[in-house]
């Protein structure tokens, strides 16, 4: 995603978002965001949570590249590109995505990068401590993974048809919208 601040410096925002549990795990903003950068939120994401099964994203170029692509080899993670045009492939992510335009990025005129980081952030921690969600039965995202952290695998996928039948293999998803 990208917006821009009241001083002309351009934000771009890498969004990481656990599918099962509806986690916004990681909004990384900054001016541009390449592939080195991509590596080292995945890296601080896998040191805090553990290897996900599954990394689903756009074909932007960040994820396509030689160095992610050999990331997630080494990592032993798959890779599930969605298909050119088609965001409903990736509708977690997608419908986080609108809603952090709609309530942060489009509420707010940054003065700067710095203060962007700062309201980001705090959306964010709101997003997923305070606001319940219909989808993980009206529950917010950290309540729900406290719920369910008896499953021996982390960062479960489901989507809702978990609420019923437990969760899924592990995988997380992410996308990066220019």
């Amino acid at each position: 995603m990208f917006d821009a601040c009241a001083n002309g410096q351009k934000l771009k925002c890498l969004t990481v978002v656990d599918e099962w549990t509806h986690e916004s795990l990681a909004i990384d903003v900054a001016g541009s965001l390449r592939s080195r950068r991509v590596i080292e939120v995945l890296d601080r994401l896998v040191a805090e949570r553990g290897v996900p099964e599954t990394l689903r994203s756009d074909n932007g170029p960040e994820f396509v590249s030689l160095a992610v692509l050999r990331w997630l080899s080494r990592a032993g993670v798959q890779s599930a590109f969605i298909a050119p045009g088609k965001p409903w492939q990736n509708g977690t992510n997608e419908s986080f995505n609108g809603r952090f335009r709609d309530e942060c990025l489009n509420m707010h005129w940054f003065h700067n990068r710095a203060e962007a980081r700062v309201h980001i952030e705090q959306w964010r921690r709101e997003y997923n401590e305070v606001r319940p969600h219909s989808s993980i039965a009206y529950l917010t995202p950290a309540a729900f993974r406290r719920q369910n952290h008896s499953n021996p695998k982390p960062w479960s996928r489901g989507g809702s048809s978990a609420l019923t039948r437990g969760p899924k293999k592990r995988g997380w998803s992410s996308v990066l919208l220019l």
